[in-house]
Order: C-alpha cells, then sequence, then structure tokens
C-alpha cells in the first residue's frame, strides 16, 4: 500500500552501505520507521529527504509490518537552525525527546506543529533559545499527558500566590506559605508564572508570543526542564550536549 504523507526526520541511522533507518513523524501516521534505500549513494533523489530534522513530502510503501521510503521532496530543511551550531543541537533535542513520546504508528495532532513551529520560531522569528526550549518543553508534558496545574497553590488555593513554586514530582503549584511538598521544587516568579500558564492555557499558534526579563525567563527555563527531566525519568544526551556549548 502506498502513503502519501509528510514527514519529519526524529532520527538517522546509516544502515547497510547504502540505506538508512528513519524515524519519521508523519502528518497521518504519527511516528512511523521507514527503510531509505540507497540514499547514500552519490546524487540519490532521496539524499535530502532522509537527513535529520528535514520535513517532507513522502510516499511510502508499506507491506504487513514494513515501511519504506519510495519517493521524497524536502520542502524545509531549516538552514537557520542547520547553520548555528547551538540551534541544531537544541532541534535535535527537540527531535529526541519528541520520538520518545511519541507512539508508533498512533497519530498526534499537537506533537508535530509543536517541533516544527518551534524549530520556525529559532530558524525564521530568531526567538531567544531558552524562551522557546522551555515553552516546547513544557507543551510536550501537556501534550504528552503530564500537564501542571498551574491556576492556584495546590495546598491553600490563592490563584496568585506569593513566591510561587512548581513542584516537579507531582506537577502542582505551591506557594511559598504552604512549602515545597519535600520534593524537588523550581521557585517561580510572577512573570514566570504568567508565561507558564501562557503556554499550558493558551492558543497553540501563540506558543512563543511572550517575552520575560532575564531573570524570569531562567526561572521558567530551569521550572521546565527540571518538570520535563523528573516526568519522563530520564536524560538526554542531546540536551547534556546543547548545555555544554
Amino acid at each position: 500500500m502506498h502513503i502519501v504523507t509528510q514527514g519529519l526526520v526524529l532520527r538517522e541511522t546509516n544502515y547497510k552501505e547504502t540505506d538508512k533507518i528513519l524515524t519519521v513523524l508523519t502528518r497521518e501516521g504519527g511516528k512511523r520507521t521507514v527503510k531509505a534505500r540507497g540514499c547514500r549513494r552519490r546524487n540519490s533523489p532521496l539524499a535530502a529527504s532522509a537527513q535529520l530534522l528535514v520535513w517532507s513530502d513522502m510516499t511510502l510503501f508499506e507491506y504487513r509490518d514494513y515501511i519504506s521510503l519510495n519517493e521524497a521532496e524536502a520542502l524545509e530543511l531549516f538552514w537557520g537552525v542547520r547553520q548555528d551550531v547551538e540551534k541544531l543541537a537544541l532541534c535535535s533535542y527537540f527531535a529526541g525527546v519528541t520520538e520518545l513520546v511519541a507512539e508508533e504508528g498512533r497519530p498526534d495532532a499537537g506533537l508535530l506543529p509543536l517541533i516544527l513551529n518551534s524549530m520556525y520560531a529559532l530558524d525564521k522569528l530568531k526567538k531567544p533559545l531558552p524562551l522557546v526550549k522551555a515553552a516546547f518543553e513544557l507543551k510536550l508534558l501537556c501534550l504528552a499527558g503530564y500537564e501542571p496545574l498551574l491556576d492556584a497553590c495546590a495546598v491553600c488555593g490563592l490563584p496568585e500566590p506569593e513566591q510561587p513554586a512548581l513542584d516537579l514530582a507531582e506537577g502542582v503549584l505551591r506557594c511559598g506559605h504552604c512549602g515545597s511538598g519535600g520534593g524537588p521544587a523550581r521557585v517561580l516568579d510572577t512573570a514566570a508564572l504568567a508565561a507558564m500558564r501562557h503556554v499550558v492555557y493558551g492558543d497553540p499558534k501563540r506558543l512563543f508570543s511572550f517575552a520575560l526579563p532575564p531573570e524570569s525567563l531562567s526561572r521558567m527555563a530551569a521550572a521546565c526542564e527540571g518538570f520535563l527531566l523528573a516526568q519522563l525519568d530520564r536524560g538526554f544526551r542531546t540536551l547534556d550536549f546543547y548545555k555544554t556549548l
């Protein structure tokens, strides 16, 4: 069966002498494992589309549990990302996290727009890297079923808590008077909390439509990263590399 779709390559692995095994996040079919035959040969028509973080029109051939890439045309290579090692490292981290939370063969209407819009924000909109990273991490957790409760303090119910802190394990907000709950937490401020509420509860099309002073952005970034690592219960080598840059 032939499948005409669009997809973003989240992972590429060399296979045999001229092939690759790709992990592709497709528009209709979710995450798919795809074999790209001969894509490493010189002048292969599949070469451009069989690269990490390339968005393409694709024609896939599915037979039983086997999927191959028959035709492809690259639509966006995100050159502004590829020419900046820091942006490329960050987007590689985005791809790794997305691959982890996506389920094979299960469409997810939110994941693909999230990573594409995040890459576009870095490539074309020139948004600050920490802002895009924090918004991506927090929104991805919401899509994966780990949405934090940020509407009020989980203990006293105060909607605008003083000295708010995010409980990384429980995913709830606590004010300074109610304490951290004994687990790991990240202290926020009013601006950082407002930005996180914008990401969680706001229009996804305006995900990056906010700005923060450096201190507030630093607090939000620490909270979103800590929350993601706590909820997924693992680290990422791509994140470790990004932090060395």
